[in-house]
């Protein structure tokens, strides 16, 4: 979960470690979001994995985790075309195709509109597998447990594969297959440093925000699903919301029971699960592991709260991306009250 709270050249700070320890009895820890280079940032404040000042601030917090008897999972990103110029030294956004994006990003000197992005070239398109990669690569010396590639919420690998996003008439664009083409060749590269085991894939398909659309969702994932199982890839992490602050997917329209036919290894639901909703879904075999976001941002002991069917703390969404210890390692854990 995003929280903006890394420090110079993006490097986790201090305030980190805390932060993931105070969590550290999650059966396991999935990080927010980190930029595998600099051309895949997209907000202020968020930590990458691509430099060695990056890598050393990691481990600090890895180690930390790892003390508290926890595990912890990196989450790989490439924001692709939702960002701007001023947080990528003057240069474009890039992205599969040159289209339009609705929406702003805030930047160091305040928010500003998305521009048309830069499409990628096609000689271009295999540096983002390198950068994964040496992502990955990094992550193991960050002392992770494993890796968790973000291919959700219409960042890079998610607008190669959605039509809406990808007009491209290259081995890149045009069929489903095409399309596809990218984020398994990421998912391939980084299973060749980790083993499949070590690694997962988040997917959003009812995602529409930054003029994020696909023709055919149900087919478009369920194709790509089946490619993921094909080469052993380790969990699946499907944002599905039924209920909480994301907008809600009625029954039928929700893709979950399909692709868990689909995929034959761990499969992970996300969004508006609480106890009772989550221990349903896997009792009846809806899912295999339910994520739990929001309510761990507020609740840093969760697991206990749950075993005790203790009260949670509200979240206090207006501190979610502001930085500080605010609203971020200050909410108060069952033993403190």
């Amino acid at each position: 979960m995003t929280r903006n709270r890394a420090g110079n050249a993006d490097v986790p700070i201090p305030l980190m470690v805390t932060y993931y320890v105070q969590r550290a009895s999650a059966g396991m820890v999935i990080s927010e979001g980190s930029q595998v280079s600099p051309q895949g940032v997209g907000y202020i404040h968020t930590p990458g994995i691509y430099s060695a000042a990056q890598v050393a601030g990691w481990k600090k917090i890895t180690d930390s985790v790892h003390r508290a008897g926890g595990r912890i999972f990196i989450q790989l990103w490439h924001v692709g075309r939702i960002s701007h110029p001023d947080l990528l030294g003057g240069t474009l956004p890039v992205a599969p195709s040159a289209l339009p994006v609705e929406g702003f990003v805030h930047t160091p000197v305040g928010k500003k509109p998305i521009p048309v992005p830069r499409a990628l070239e096609t000689d271009e398109v295999p540096d983002i597998v390198k950068q994964f990669r040496q992502a990955a690569e990094n992550a193991k010396t960050a002392g992770f447990d494993g890796v968790e590639i973000h291919g959700a919420n219409t960042y890079l690998l998610d607008q190669f594969l959605r039509s809406g996003a990808n007009k491209r008439t290259d081995k890149y664009g045009g069929s489903l297959e095409n399309r596809a083409r990218l984020p398994l060749e990421v998912t391939k590269s980084v299973i060749d440093v980790w083993g499949g085991d070590r690694v997962g894939y988040r997917i959003s398909p009812h995602n529409t925000a930054h003029s994020m659309s696909d023709a055919n969702p149900r087919e478009t994932f369920s194709y790509f699903t089946g490619e993921l199982n094909k080469i052993g890839l380790g969990y699946l992490h499907l944002i599905e919301p039924i209920g909480g602050r994301a907008e809600f997917v009625p029954p039928k329209a929700r893709l979950g029971p399909t692709l868990r036919r689909i995929f034959e290894r761990t499969f992970i639901l996300n969004g508006g699960y609480d106890l009772n909703s989550g221990n349903e879904a896997i009792a009846s075999g809806e899912a295999d592991l339910i994520a739990f976001g929001v309510p761990f941002l507020a609740n840093p002991d969760l697991p206990e709260r749950f075993r005790r069917n203790a009260p949670l703390n509200e979240p206090d969404v207006a501190t979610f991306y502001v930085g500080g210890a605010k609203g971020y390692t200050d909410y108060p854990a069952l033993v403190n009250r």
